[in-house]
């Protein structure tokens, strides 16, 4: 049947034979540069687990190249209880001293100066001889002083026989300069009538003895003798 409204000029339409053929359309990016660059996809990170190697171990290894300053040294030995007591002991024994043979020069002083300027007054030949006595006494008692801070200086710095014969050379002339006190001090207060000064004497005495002694109890222990006398380190 035909179509009226059909333009009778116009030759009748093929049949529909289907959609045409797809044409292969080049990607994007093809051209003169090449093509496209591979889509990267990030991998999958796992951090493996990490374990620190003890001592000993075979991924624990020594450093390639030893350190600039060396293995660290080994301690020395230590300065024995005994030998620092003895020092400190004869520093308070020299401050000690000091201070009496101060005294002592003082008061020996004032009763020489007054002997030689009223000889009418101060006649007795006793008191000239305990002024030059005194002043005697505080000399050497300096003296000792010197003694006992040198010894204790070279006791606490160095290891030597030396440092061991001053310190405990300078205790024994505390001990013997005590001594000559308490003697000499009993001799004086025994002349005088209706005076009983034994137990004062007994207290000066013991209060200048105390440390000396004590010193050469501690100087004459086994680990004092094997400071002073082992090899001093290297």
């Amino acid at each position: 049947m035909s179509n009226p409204w059909a333009d009778p000029d116009r030759p009748p339409a093929e049949p529909y034979g289907g959609p045409p053929p797809t044409v292969p359309q080049p990607p994007p990016h093809a051209g003169a540069y090449g093509p496209p660059p591979p889509t990267w996809q990030q991998p999958s990170w796992q951090q493996p687990g990490w374990q620190q190697p003890g001592w000993g171990q075979p991924g624990w290894g020594p450093a390639p190249y030893p350190a600039p300053w060396g293995p660290p040294r080994p301690p020395g030995p230590r300065l024995p209880a005994q030998v620092t007591t003895a020092a400190v002991l004869a520093f308070v024994q020299g401050l000690v001293v000091l201070i009496a043979s101060l005294y002592l020069w003082f008061f020996a002083s004032i009763a020489d100066v007054a002997s030689s300027g009223r000889p009418d007054v101060y006649t007795s030949a006793t008191a000239r001889q305990l002024a030059t006595e005194g002043t005697v006494l505080a000399v050497v008692q300096l003296g000792s002083v010197v003694a006992l801070v040198v010894g204790g200086l070279l006791a606490l710095t160095k290891r030597t026989p030396t440092a061991y014969r001053v310190l405990a050379g300078a205790h024994i002339v505390q001990l013997l300069i005590a001594c000559y006190w308490a003697a000499r001090l009993l001799d004086v207060l025994g002349d005088l009538p209706g005076n009983n000064g034994e137990g004062s004497l007994a207290a000066f005495s013991l209060f200048f003895v105390a440390a000396p002694a004590v010193s050469l109890g501690l100087l004459l222990s086994g680990a004092a003798r094997r400071w002073f006398t082992g090899t001093p380190p290297a």
